[in-house]
């Protein structure tokens, strides 16, 4: 038996109390598109390594381009979009502008992606 053969019902069976279960349980459409947008904004590989990064420590965008080799032009356009994500925040702090993740939820989502992958 190849794969795509189990992929199907054998016979065609409508389980109308699980349907129901179901339905009750869903989201609105509107929640559900927010969602596929934010994982779309982790489906990036720089905006990752610039979390993996904060997940550690707060930094200025000088530091986020020297630890990950890139230009701050490049990690100032990764970081608008991550922050209008809300998923890091900025600080001023004199001149300086430190970057840090956005809340707990953040560091729970890489984290648990992390252990998800590491399986």
């Amino acid at each position: 038996m190849n794969e795509s053969e189990n992929l199907f019902c054998d016979v065609q069976e409508i389980h109308r109390e699980r349907l129901k279960a179901v339905a009750e349980k869903l989201p609105p459409e509107d929640h559900l598109l927010d969602l596929a947008e934010l994982f779309k904004i982790f489906g990036d590989t720089t905006r990752i390594r610039i979390l993996f990064v904060l997940f550690e420590e707060e930094l200025c965008v000088c530091d986020l381009a020297e630890a990950l080799q890139m230009t701050q032009s490049a990690i100032s356009h990764q970081l608008n979009i991550l922050k209008r994500s809300r998923l890091v925040k900025s600080r001023r702090e004199g001149k300086s502008v430190f970057y840090s993740l956005a809340d707990d939820h953040v560091r729970s989502i890489i984290a648990q992606g992390m252990e998800h992958i590491e399986e």
